[in-house]
């Protein structure tokens, strides 16, 4: 059965009702990485991760047979050092209990997943959250694929069961909501600066601006 996502301001993302599960952006899956180009991949994910952080999102951090896939990259890992990243040899991380677990224990039912691939180790476990009653989202520029068909292909997939597809930059939006919210918007504004392309150059170009003293004759 379909479900059908949520409308209104209950269908917006809310720091603590949200949970993030970042799947296998490990060395051997971007090889074959094919739907993005991967420093795009890499930067979104890093800017989702610290935004996390910054709204104290619990984020998880999980790899596929790591020893053989390699570890998860330095960027993503750096963001957060004091996390092993949960080992598996399930495909779908939703089979997991190592991770299921964690989720479950946090109480928190928007679940929000990035990963690669999107056709492989996105879509399994979003279809199998939602059908245990979470509002999953899946952040399609922080995933990727083999090619852009498999990507928009595993898309269409989740929507029809009623995921939600959303960019990182909608995410950390949501979190935010008003920028009168001074205790996230400062440290969000960092991770505008460093990961956010012509935002993030936008803010430095008015953060120079508003630095820039005002010459005497025009006083």
């Amino acid at each position: 059965m379909n479900k059908i996502p949520k409308i209104g301001l209950e269908g917006l993302l809310r720091p603590e009702d949200s949970i993030v599960v970042l799947i296998d952006h490990q060395p051997y899956q971007f090889t074959n990485l094919n739907s993005h180009e991967p420093t795009m991949v890499i930067n979104n994910v890093v800017g989702l991760a610290k935004a996390a952080k910054v709204f104290n999102v619990p984020t998880l951090l999980t790899t596929v047979i790591e020893e053989r896939g390699g570890y998860i990259i330095k960027g993503l890992q750096d963001v957060f050092p004091e996390q092993k990243p949960i080992n598996r040899t399930f495909i779908n991380t939703w089979e997991d209990p190592k991770v299921t677990d964690i989720v479950k224990e946090s109480g928190r039912k928007q679940l929000i997943i990035a990963g690669l691939w999107t056709e492989i180790c996105v879509a399994m476990p979003a279809i199998q959250a939602i059908g245990e009653g979470y509002d999953v989202f899946v952040v399609t520029d922080a995933s990727g694929s083999t090619s852009a068909e498999a990507h928009d292909m595993a898309v269409r997939r989740m929507v029809q069961v009623g995921i939600v597809p959303i960019n990182w930059i909608a995410v950390v939006s949501e979190w935010q909501r008003d920028w009168a919210r001074a205790e996230t918007a400062t440290a969000l504004s960092q991770v505008v600066l460093e990961h956010m392309g012509a935002s993030g150059i936008a803010l430095a170009w008015e953060l120079q601006l508003l630095a820039t003293p005002v010459p005497k004759e025009n006083q």
